[in-house]
């Protein structure tokens, strides 16, 4: 287990009343205790939850990722509609330069609509969304190889585009989802396949509809790598489950001491996941967080 690598989500919506000051002090804490011993860092792709604050994730991440340049960095993920193929694969190449080849691109297809709607993007079908993220894939990888790029599509194009510097390393491209065409779309495109808040027992499922899709494009599914997405709140040994309040957890959050956690991990590192992406459940409290770099990691690591 020692190739296991943890990544951080940092909150894109401070709690209700936080000051702004007071929430970049308990993101800096919860940074000061992973760094050296987190991989990564990571913020989510949203626009609006009602009447939520929310941070625009594309802007916090690199923010941060220029005030933490131990970390690698991406979106868990970003939505495609969101911003033009073309000016994204420009972002993302100017990250990778700044950053020194830090930033890893996670990209989905978007799914919430109430953002869509009230930003004034347009919602189509899941399968045009596919579509699209396809078509947005074949641009950014057109941009970052070739020296002027033209691609004509059915709803996007690039007319003789340039793209310099050209990032390098190519970012690593992770891409989330779960149904059959994101699965196929998946294995055609992705270096690293994504899943969010799922339990071990969907998990498996997947897994095996991710090696029919990796099959059926002709992909060896070794060559895709997985990482695992949700909640995570370590407690101390000893600790009576029953006044640990979860109820605005995650669903299928990792949830239990040192003990439990190393458990619950386990069986998806056996099936292949050899990155996680942890929300601290218990955030703005850094418990969870020294729990996991103090007694979790060493004994994976063992």
């Amino acid at each position: 287990m020692s190739s296991i690598a943890l990544g951080l989500l940092l909150p894109a919506l401070p709690s209700r009343g936080m000051t702004r000051e007071i929430y970049l002090k308990r993101i800096r804490e919860s940074l000061d205790i992973v760094t050296g011993h987190f991989h990564s860092i990571w913020y989510v792709d949203h626009l609006q939850f009602q009447d939520a604050p929310v941070l625009e994730g594309w802007t916090a991440l690199t923010y941060m990722a220029a005030c933490y340049p131990s970390f690698h960095f991406g979106n868990v993920v970003l939505a495609q509609s969101f911003r033009n193929p073309a000016l994204l694969a420009k972002m993302a190449a100017t990250a990778q330069y700044m950053s020194e080849g830090r930033f890893i691109l996670g990209i989905g297809a978007g799914w919430h609509q109430e953002e869509y709607d009230a930003y004034g993007f347009p919602y189509p079908t899941p399968g045009v969304r596919v579509e699209q993220l396809e078509e947005t894939l074949t641009i950014l990888k057109a941009l970052w190889t070739q020296p002027r790029a033209t691609v004509e599509g059915k709803y996007y194009r690039v007319l003789n585009a340039v793209c310099e510097p050209k990032p390098d390393p190519l970012p690593r491209i992770m891409i989330g989802g779960e149904k059959p065409r994101m699965l196929r779309l998946i294995a055609r495109h992705a270096d690293e396949w994504n899943i969010s808040h799922e339990d071990i027992a969907h998990y498996r499922d997947l897994v095996k509809e991710s090696e029919k899709a990796c099959a059926a494009v002709g992909r060896d599914p070794a060559t895709l790598r997985r990482s695992w997405f949700g909640g995570c709140l370590c407690v101390p040994e000893g600790t009576d489950m029953s006044n640990v309040n979860i109820s605005h957890s995650s669903p299928n959050s990792l949830i239990g001491t040192p003990k439990q956690i190393i458990e619950k991990l386990k069986p998806f590192i056996d099936l292949g996941v050899v990155s996680f992406q942890f929300k601290n459940e218990g955030f703005p409290d850094t418990t969870s967080l020294r729990l996991l770099v103090e007694e979790v990691l060493p004994r994976i690591h063992a």
